[in-house]
């Protein structure tokens, strides 16, 4: 993958405005992707995408391969005909800066199986077609996956491995998932061909694994082990590492049938995105497992992954792949070799450059190299002006870390340390590094209240969401400034030299 130098903004869909209780793929995605155009960006990076389960996290799944129906607009439900403006002129008072999942859930469903009905008693003849050849075209997944939400919700939403005797769906209620995957198809794919429009391109993010709780577990058993467990040993987050909790794959299995598996979710991701950066690249590589009966990651040991194999296979189907490697952590020569054989333009997070982190030096923007994607953070990252107001110590940083981090800050940055969140845009945005994103919350200049994940802990997690009306065209116009000043490439720029995958 090779992008000529360009910027952009990492922000989930959920954490759009919505007055429905959470972001949505209607008009607000638009606007956003508008005013990302205005303010000269080229890339919107999102997290995953599919429903969630546990937690409410987007790295754990229902399936590798559906779309969270939470994310369906009403709004283009009406323009559909699948709702009439009756049925959300009454909407609940949901909080506008957190996600209220508990709330918004059921309320929400009880929406789409109004327009279920809607689309069974009105949709037109070409609706019907289109229906049928989006049913044909996914089969390879969406009938099982159909199947396992229906049989989960006849059981109380418990995991499969509790279900009791299995009774057959009717027909009626596999079709129910089957319509929230044709009009999620549509309404994401209606979003894609705006944002192209506005010249910006799409950036998703693929979790290494998925949830024990999933279709594609209980569909597959034979690619997965559930005797054993993912995680990553004790890190920079946690002194106790993280105990992920995910099946690791049987990859002697995966890999009889030449990766089959991995090939038809990457095309799936390709689909919906011009690029995806690949979570945990490194467990590709090797990988930490951890027996299931453990409470923490720190008894594990590293195993040997498929490497090369998978990704040669990938590429013979698809193609050059436009991915992005999540090299953080744990890496060794082994990742980054692999990293480099398939020319996969690897990580750098510039709050960390300042701290004790092993990869600290590599994170500095003097020690970047062309072919990398710079963050200010990431969603696991407190928000850069939650980090820098921080004082108390924590499980991996006391008190003099905090101090020492901040007085490299200071002078590495030549600031006082007002408006922090700018100094280390502006650091990035001068780099060498072709791709730079930045959370927005660090654009707005959010505290901590704005994060979006504590990683080792279970709830709380993924609730952000932007108010309406920040999003100003001073904003736009100061990122625009920087964009021009530091030739990371208007849309007239970049569709002079090119962009390429």
């Amino acid at each position: 993958m090779k992008w000529q130098r360009a910027s952009g903004i990492l922000l989930h869909i959920t954490s759009l405005p919505s007055k429905f209780g959470i972001g949505d793929l209607g008009p607000e995605a638009f606007r956003f992707a508008d005013w990302l155009g205005a303010a000269g960006q080229r890339i919107w990076q999102v997290l995953p995408l599919g429903p969630v389960g546990y937690g409410e996290s987007p790295y754990g799944l229902f399936s590798a391969f559906a779309g969270n129906p939470m994310l369906l607009s009403p709004d283009s439900l009406v323009e559909r005909g699948w709702l009439v403006p009756a049925d959300i002129a009454r909407v609940p008072r949901f909080s506008q800066s957190r996600v209220e999942f508990e709330r918004m859930v059921p309320w929400k469903n009880r929406l789409l199986h109004r327009a279920f009905e809607r689309f069974g008693e009105n949709r037109a003849a070409s609706d019907s077609a289109a229906f049928a050849a989006f049913r044909q075209e996914n089969c390879a997944w969406l009938d099982d996956f159909a199947r396992f939400m229906t049989l989960k919700e006849t059981n109380n939403n418990a995991p499969w491995w509790e279900w009791k005797a299995k009774i057959e769906p009717a027909p009626q209620e596999i079709e129910y998932h089957q319509f929230l995957q044709f009009e999620f198809y549509r309404q994401w794919s209606a979003l894609k061909t705006h944002c192209a429009a506005q010249g910006i391109f799409l950036m998703g993010d693929l979790p290494i694994y998925v949830a024990r709780d999933s279709a594609d577990v209980w569909t597959h058993p034979e690619y997965f082990r559930t005797d054993v467990v993912a995680g990553v040993p004790p890190d920079y987050f946690s002194a106790t590492g993280q105990l992920w909790g995910n099946p690791i794959y049987n990859w002697e299995s995966i890999a009889v049938d030449g990766y089959r598996w991995w090939i038809e979710r990457m095309r799936t991701s390709l689909k919906y995105f011009d690029a995806v950066r690949m979570d945990h690249f490194r467990g590709f590589e090797a990988y930490w497992e951890v027996a299931a009966s453990e409470t923490t990651a720190v008894k594990g040991s590293w195993v040997k992954g498929p490497g090369a194999d998978l990704f040669h296979a990938l590429e013979a189907e698809l193609g050059k792949l436009p991915i992005v490697a999540e090299n953080l952590g744990v890496i060794t020569p082994e990742v980054e070799a692999l990293r480099q054989e398939f020319r996969f333009p690897g990580m750098a997070v510039l709050q960390f450059a300042f701290g004790k982190d092993p990869q600290a030096p590599s994170f500095e923007p003097h020690n970047y190299v062309p072919n990398l994607v710079a963050y200010t953070g990431t969603h696991d990252n407190d928000t850069l002006i939650g980090w820098w107001r921080s004082e108390g110590g924590d499980s991996t940083r006391t008190v003099e870390d905090i101090q020492a981090e901040k007085a490299k800050a200071r002078a590495y940055l030549a600031t006082d340390g007002r408006q922090i969140n700018w100094a280390l845009i502006r650091a990035l945005m001068m780099s060498v590094a072709d791709t730079v994103l930045a959370p927005l919350q660090d654009i707005l200049g959010l505290g901590s209240e704005a994060r979006m994940n504590t990683p080792a802990t279970a709830s709380g997690n993924w609730r952000w969401r932007c108010r309406p009306g920040v999003l100003t065209a001073d904003l736009a116009a100061r990122l625009c400034q920087m964009v021009e000043l530091y030739e990371r490439g208007t849309k007239e720029q970049n569709d002079d030299k090119g962009i390429s995958f």
